[in-house]
């Protein structure tokens, strides 16, 4: 049997994944076989894997830090937020079915046995299991049947770490609020507390945490310091939602109310002076270099958002003038198109008219598309174009199904004499559509995706900036067409950079964690 730990946390965003892909990468380090494995994740960042299964891109992160290859058993159940009151259920990487909390609620005990034969499964492969959980352990409207945190650390008989979130305040409070709220058989689980994400002098802290161990019985196992890292997150709460300063080249993503696969992004975060913020207000957009229309988990209210309080009209501006580069991925390149149509009610029903700024048309289907993919960027107009030829690799996870409505070319002379326009927009001079790349997917299928129109394009492959030195690129051709000099632009290799942090975070974690205690918990 592999020997086990497992992070909780007093609330979401104490920082558990980052905690849980810190102690993988030390393991790893320290010659172990080492896998994550959270039971059920409630996150729109997902992944498809080598075997066309969806699940969390915390697990897929915290794979990463360990080594291994990502796989579905270490994420066997999904929530994707679908609206306020209810989530599409993922089991083993493919749809269940969308159900309402309170359905779901009755029915998650169900899902116990696929749970543990997805940990049994890793238990196979690793002889430490670092395991994770959602939220907090002392919800009490959620603690029945819990499936997650203390009834999970139950089922698998798995030592605790409780980690609070100093950086928001209160949190001894918070340390000691949860542990009073627990019952006492799950009290004596918990072996060692952890204040993080604490900014300043250490030793300021120490009455503090005297008092939390005298109070909770419980020894402090670390305080860890505030990090600053360039990792992907599962929560919405994430910093990276916060406003930023606006770097020589500005990127603007829109942040939908269903945001999903927001780390398609992150690429730009390691790239020196360029600023990535996220965006949802008209006041907020300002004169970007760039605008990203992101993945949604419903296309179609958050199109409906972006029109209500004026971003639609904004963006639509930007590309008619040219002022910006427009990229839309997944649901936001589905917005781009002429029409959304819904006939099977995945998500709102009927249709809807799109933004018109390709020449596609959408259907939603009752079949996710989920599939890895690699290709090449097709010979590119616009700005982009210096992307034409470059190999790219990703993702794609789709309800819908998208088709061009001009074949390829439009004389667009005759649409505007048609439309009684003596003169057409600037945006619609060029009467070329060109198809944005071409990709093969896991089954050996070649298509062509996505289309380019001027400055305006979109595709359905996630991770499409990922590999190496595509957004590189694109900040040079960024910088070259505002007419400003930045030094030779450098992007290290995505994925070296990422295992740069990786050991930044097992380093901090060593620094900064009682590591001998963590071993003696898991009886080692």
């Amino acid at each position: 049997m592999a020997k086990k730990i497992m992070i909780q946390g007093t609330m979401s965003n104490a920082g558990k994944s980052l905690i849980v892909a810190g102690l993988c990468r030390i393991f790893k380090q320290d010659g172990y076989r080492v896998a994550p494995f959270k039971s059920q994740n409630m996150a729109l960042n997902s992944y498809i894997t080598g075997e066309g299964l969806e699940m969390g891109r915390a697990q897929v992160m915290q794979a990463e830090a360990a080594g291994i290859r990502p796989q579905v058993c270490m994420n066997p159940i999904l929530l994707k937020p679908t609206n306020d009151t209810g989530s599409q259920v993922i089991v083993n990487g493919e749809v269940l079915e969308n159900m309402k909390a309170r359905d779901y609620f009755a029915y998650k005990k169900k899902l116990i046995p696929d749970i543990l034969k997805a940990y049994h499964t890793l238990e196979q492969q690793a002889d430490i299991i670092v395991i994770e959980g959602a939220g907090s352990p002392a919800e009490i409207n959620l603690k029945e049947n819990d499936i997650v945190n203390m009834g999970l650390a139950e089922l698998l008989d798995a030592p605790v770490l409780l980690v609070g979130d100093i950086d928001r305040g209160g949190v001894f409070a918070q340390l000691i609020g949860t542990l009073v709220l627990l019952e006492e058989k799950e009290r004596e689980r918990i072996k060692g507390l952890i204040i993080n994400k604490f900014r300043g002098d250490v030793s300021i802290l120490d009455p503090g945490i005297k008092m939390l161990e005298e109070k909770g019985g419980i020894p402090v196992t670390g305080v860890v310091p505030y990090m600053h890292l360039v990792l992907e997150d599962e929560d919405s709460l994430s910093d990276r939602f916060a406003e930023h300063e606006e770097k020589a080249v500005d990127i603007a993503v829109i942040r939908f109310p269903r945001i999903s696969n927001f780390t398609d992004f992150m690429v730009f975060e390691s790239i020196e002076g360029v600023s990535v913020r996220y965006v949802d207000t008209l006041e907020k957009l300002h004169h970007p270099d760039m605008i990203i229309l992101p993945g949604s988990k419903n296309t179609m209210g958050d199109l409906k958002w972006m029109r209500q309080n004026g971003l639609e009209a904004a963006i639509k501006k930007h590309a008619q003038n040219r002022d910006a580069v427009i990229f839309g991925i997944c649901g936001g390149y589905q917005m781009l198109g002429e029409c959304i149509t819904d006939p099977y009610g995945v998500e709102e029903g009927g249709m809807l008219r799109g933004m018109e700024l390709l020449p596609m048309e959408t259907e939603m289907e009752q079949e996710k598309t989920r599939t890895q993919v690699d290709g090449t960027f097709e010979e590119l107009t616009g700005v982009l174009s210096v992307l034409s030829g470059v190999k790219l690799t990703g993702y794609e996870i789709h309800m819908g199904a998208s088709r061009r409505t001009d074949h390829a070319e439009i004389d667009m002379d005759t649409v505007m004499m048609d439309l009684g326009r003596s003169e057409k927009p600037e945006m619609l001079q060029e009467k070329r559509y060109e198809y944005l790349c071409h990709i093969t997917d896991q089954a050996e299928n070649q298509k062509a995706d996505g289309i380019c129109a001027g400055n305006v394009y979109g595709t359905y492959v996630h991770g499409v900036f990922d590999a190496d030195g595509i957004a590189a690129k694109i900040v040079e051709a960024l910088a070259t067409k505002k007419g400003i000099s930045m030094e030779a632009v450098t992007q290290q290799n995505y994925q070296e950079f990422k295992e740069t942090q990786y050991d930044k975070l097992a380093k901090t974690l060593r620094e900064y964690l009682d590591m001998d205690a963590v071993y003696r918990m898991m009886g080692m």
